[in-house]
């Protein structure tokens, strides 16, 4: 009879256990608890307006992105609301005061990356994280729109000619 009560308990437990493993990862499903952080959209809206970007070739950024130790630097210099703001996408499941909540870098606390942008895309459509993905296009096209085009040599020469008369 005991070993019976005692089997039960071990199968109840690990029901128990399924059950919460399935609804923790539920909750790590897109559209679940990420959200995107609308004041670093606006920032890299800003810092792309002004120029500071680099526009480097697809991946590119695992050169270029922040390592651990810079991002812990930056936080100790500036704080966790400024590194909020180089972070498409906040994980609601974790403290404010945390690595762990930003999700989706995109710059090296100095510029946006076309590659780090590249990179969100990427990770954002594989996971289904579609308005993040979303973002991180447009933030693309207004780079690609800022960046100075290489102008035919051709035309350089008629337009000189034009202009010499």
């Amino acid at each position: 009879m005991k070993a019976a009560i005692s089997k039960l308990n071990c199968a109840a437990r690990i029901g128990l256990i399924i059950c919460f493993n399935a609804i923790s990862n539920a909750g790590a499903q897109p559209g679940g608890s990420i959200e995107v952080n609308e004041d670093a959209i606006a920032f890299a809206y800003q810092l792309i307006q002004k120029g500071r970007l680099i526009a480097d070739r697809k991946g590119a950024w695992r050169e270029h992105k922040p390592s651990p130790d810079m991002e812990n630097e930056f936080i100790r210099a500036h704080g966790f609301a400024e590194y909020a703001k180089w972070h498409l996408a906040v994980d609601e499941r974790y403290a404010v005061n945390t690595k762990s909540r930003y999700k989706f870098p995109y710059g090296d606390f100095k510029n946006v990356h076309r590659c780090g942008l590249l990179a969100v895309k990427s990770r954002a459509r594989e996971h289904g994280y579609n308005e993040i993905e979303d973002v991180a296009t447009k933030l693309l096209q207004m780079i690609e729109s800022a960046r100075p085009r290489r102008q035919n040599p051709l035309i350089s020469r008629f337009a000189r000619r034009l202009l010499e008369g």
